[in-house]
């Protein structure tokens, strides 16, 4: 989870199984967003079905995407607790913008730009950072770093070691 992950190159049956494979996957473990190396693939891929800040749902595919946040006076803070499907169970608040761009390419390689506000926003820039080997955890202060891992320490005996792709092993 660490590490870049391959872009994209071929937009195949193949890529659209897995697609479709992740999209299974994510709803099956109640999640907003999943990427490529979560489910053990290295590629620069990521799924999302996410409500924006007026509830409007967002479904969509980005291959290699590239994120772009407001700066200076445009740049606003939402502060909300977060969780990961790599981690599930935890959640911590974390500062993130509250409005993102991202580009990249849809499922058969075609250009595409999507906005995003609030929770979508969220979504859009927690996927991304996936794909460039960074776990929300590594944006937290070391305090609540150790805090959020000790609360997916107390929970990690209820799910597969394989989680998202197995379904959790008992209730919450």
């Amino acid at each position: 989870m660490h590490r870049v992950s391959q872009p994209v190159t071929r937009y195949d049956a193949e890529l659209h199984t897995l697609i479709r494979d992740m999209f299974a996957t994510m709803e099956a473990a109640d999640g907003v967003g999943l990427a490529a190396p979560q489910v053990g693939v290295d590629l620069a891929l990521f799924v999302y079905d996410c409500p924006d800040e007026d509830r409007r749902r967002h479904i969509g595919v980005f291959c290699n995407p590239e994120i772009t946040l407001p700066e200076g006076k445009d740049r606003q803070l939402d502060y909300v607790d977060e969780g990961c499907l790599s981690l599930p169970g935890a959640y911590m608040e974390l500062a993130r913008p509250d409005f993102a761009t991202c580009s990249g390419q849809d499922a058969f390689g075609n250009d595409i730009t999507v906005e995003g506000h609030g929770y979508f926003a969220r979504c859009l820039q927690h996927e991304t950072d996936h794909l460039n080997g960074t776990v929300f955890g590594d944006r937290l202060a070391s305090r609540a770093r150790k805090k959020l891992y000790a609360q997916h320490r107390d929970l990690a005996s209820r799910y597969p070691a394989d989680w998202p792709a197995s379904p959790k092993l008992g209730t919450l």
